[in-house]
């Protein structure tokens, strides 16, 4: 490619657009885990078991998609999901 006359190369640039279509993309993907952490940590404050599980299987989902997409590792979405799952088991009893 050309060299621009701004000094900087075309494919530096398109590298840049990349990766902040990529950083919007993870920032979108990480505030839904998070939402659908706090949804089930609010349902589990007020000892609703009905609502923690819903919300527990979509907080799974959230957590899969994440590590699906390398957005955060797989072993740290399977941690945070065992800490849900502790989470939503003690007040079941």
């Amino acid at each position: 490619m050309a060299k621009l006359k701004t000094g900087r190369h075309t494919s530096a640039l398109k590298e840049a657009r990349k990766a902040k279509k990529r950083t919007d993309r993870n920032a979108s993907t990480r505030s839904k885990v998070r939402t659908a952490i706090k949804r089930v940590e609010i349902a589990v404050k007020n000892n609703d078991v009905k609502v923690a599980l819903e919300q527990l299987a979509v907080a799974f989902s959230q957590w899969d998609r994440a590590a699906k997409k390398n957005v955060v590792h797989h072993k740290t979405a399977s941690n945070q999901k065992a800490r849900l799952s502790k989470l939503v088991a003690g007040i079941k009893k």
